[in-house]
């Protein structure tokens, strides 16, 4: 098979990818800036917008990846908005000596988004739920960071193994 050409580092990453990265803008910002999540929902093709700015995008993957990212990421923001109460249940019990909110931001917000996935879209395999999650925390986080949600988010994945059986 031929190598394709590659025109950024955004298009080898992949349109998932930059949708949880968006997702994790939205939520974030909600957590944060204490935003509604209908009002923030608004704004995820401004925050996109950005986001492309910074990807480096050029007009073809705008145009092929935008849609895909726009919807994933608002479906991922929506299944965490929806479920919030119990994901953020989730993390407490498992971040052990961290309470939600002397958690840092990022990783408490990439956490969230990680588990909205791993737990309401049954068609995305854990292990790539957990290796995206720890990619954005290096990439967002601190030096800890990764080695932070891959313990909670391994944690959890283990009891849901254990529950299944």
């Amino acid at each position: 098979m031929p190598d394709l050409p590659r025109t950024s580092r955004v298009g080898q990453i992949g349109a998932r990818r930059r949708a949880r990265e968006l997702c994790l803008a939205l939520v974030f910002a909600g957590d944060v800036g204490r935003q509604d999540p209908g009002q923030l929902l608004k704004q995820t093709r401004s925050i996109m917008d950005m986001l492309i700015e910074q990807w480096n995008l050029d007009r073809d993957e705008v145009a092929k990846l935008s849609p895909e990212i726009e919807a994933y990421s608002r479906r991922l923001a929506e299944l965490y908005f929806a479920h919030s109460v119990s994901i953020d249940e989730l993390i407490s019990r498992y971040s052990e000596g961290w309470t939600l909110v002397r958690m840092p931001a990022v990783d408490r917000n990439i956490l969230r988004v990680a588990l909205a996935e791993m737990l309401y879209v049954p068609d995305v395999p854990t292990s790539v739920t957990v290796d995206e999650a720890v990619e954005l925390a290096k990439e967002y986080g601190t030096e800890e960071s990764g080695k932070f949600i891959n313990g909670i988010l391994g944690a959890v994945a283990r009891e849901q193994v254990e529950e299944d059986q």
